[in-house]
């Protein structure tokens, strides 16, 4: 258990799924920060409707997932999945307080409406219509998935070993409600290239980091732009190839010294079919064979160190899964589509459970300064939520 966690229980309280997503809002859950105070909120909110909330501590103890039953611990229930996380706000030109919601022109303004308290907010507020369920639903809120799914793996383990078995997994990633049965692997990784500083002039005699950190990159643009070129037309994915990108790097004392260091953060995300590691493993071996060979000729202290910071797996769904089924049910699309951006449905998918992605708000608006969420859809993921506690009641 979380220390700090064991606050006074509430009186049994009900919440429109707006006033919900208000205090959700309310608490700045930004991914290097603890999110303990949403959890704690959920846990005591849950104990005053009688449902017990089991938490899952991250390594540091500053964070938590949680998870918990409404309902019969029988099989064949449905997992609502999300994160508490969201991205910072910093360098961003807010017109309102990110942390305040705020309703303007039928939309709700507030850092995570749209990716994706919303989809927890309504979940939870429609709890106390959930007493007479005779399949279960089960919760399951974690931390860091922001920057790379970071807490997700101890959640499954743990809804896995100590849930009945259910029925389907609804992610609720921002998909403006509409059915998505895949999306792309997320690989993370940082490089860093050690160098031997000299004055510029005498290169012959320096490694410059900077330099070589360069090819590096290059190396991974030319992945892409050959990914790019034989792109299958009929992908459905956009873009239709695996992507390789370089978002941060930095490195160098002064423009007349070789650079001692250079570190860069790479960012690859492929179709389902294809394997990141495949990349990396190339990767690293041009780095082996090629450049650490020149470099240490010059010095022998110098080369290339990798280090992965996450690695999130793909997911693909059949329209006939049990999940994709399911929500297809409940929305009365038929369609189907794909995204590009990663998810934890690949963690719960590779875990061996149904999967699909559906929830409220536009991935378009995730993550932008003024994120909001329209009035539209937050009714729209609401009268989901309410035909599937009706479902599971019958």
């Amino acid at each position: 258990m979380v220390d700090g966690l064991h606050g006074a229980i509430m009186k049994p309280a009900r919440y429109t799924p707006r006033e919900m997503l208000e205090r959700l809002v309310g608490m700045p859950t930004v991914s290097r920060d603890s999110n303990l105070t949403l959890i704690a909120f959920v846990r005591d909110y849950l104990a005053a409707h009688g449902v017990v909330a089991r938490l899952v501590d991250s390594e540091c103890g500053t964070k938590a997932n949680l998870y918990a039953t409404i309902g019969p611990q029988v099989e064949g229930g449905v997992v609502l999945s999300g994160h508490t996380d969201v991205v910072p706000v910093d360098g961003q030109d807010w017109s309102t307080d990110p942390f305040t919601l705020t309703e303007r022109d039928g939309r709700l303004y507030g850092r995570g409406t749209a990716d994706m308290k919303a989809f927890i907010a309504i979940a939870l507020a429609l709890v106390p219509d959930m007493q007479r369920l005779r399949r279960p639903v089960h919760l399951a809120l974690s931390y860091d998935e922001e920057i790379g799914c970071l807490g997700a793996p101890r959640l499954i383990d743990a809804l896995v070993r100590d849930v009945p078995r259910p029925a389907a997994v609804i992610v609720g990633e921002p998909t403006s409600m509409r059915v998505v049965t895949a999306h792309k692997s997320m690989f993370i990784f940082e490089t860093h290239v050690r160098g031997y500083e000299v004055h510029s002039s005498m290169q012959d005699q320096g490694v410059p980091a900077i330099m070589y950190a360069a090819r590096l990159i290059s190396w991974l643009a030319d992945r892409q732009r050959e990914n790019r070129a034989r792109a299958c037309p009929d992908c459905p994915f956009a873009p239709a190839y695996s992507t390789l990108h370089c978002g941060l790097i930095q490195g160098g004392t002064a423009q007349n010294i070789t650079a001692r260091d250079c570190r860069f953060v790479t960012d690859i995300r492929t179709l389902p079919d294809e394997d990141p590691l495949d990349y990396f493993r190339a990767l690293e071996r041009f780095a082996r064979e090629e450049l650490e060979p020149e470099m240490r000729a010059i010095h022998p202290e110098t080369g290339i160190d990798f280090r992965i910071r996450a690695a999130v797996p793909g997911f693909a769904a059949g329209d006939t899964d049990p999940a994709v089924a399911l929500v297809k049910q409940l929305t009365g699309q038929n369609a189907t589509e794909v995204v590009a951006y990663g998810a934890e449905a690949g963690q719960f998918h590779a875990a061996g459970l149904s999967v699909v992605v559906c929830g409220p708000g536009s991935i378009e608006q995730a993550h932008q300064p003024d994120e909001y969420l329209s009035i539209e859809q937050l009714e729209a993921g609401t009268a989901f939520t309410r035909r599937l506690i009706e479902l599971l009641s019958s």
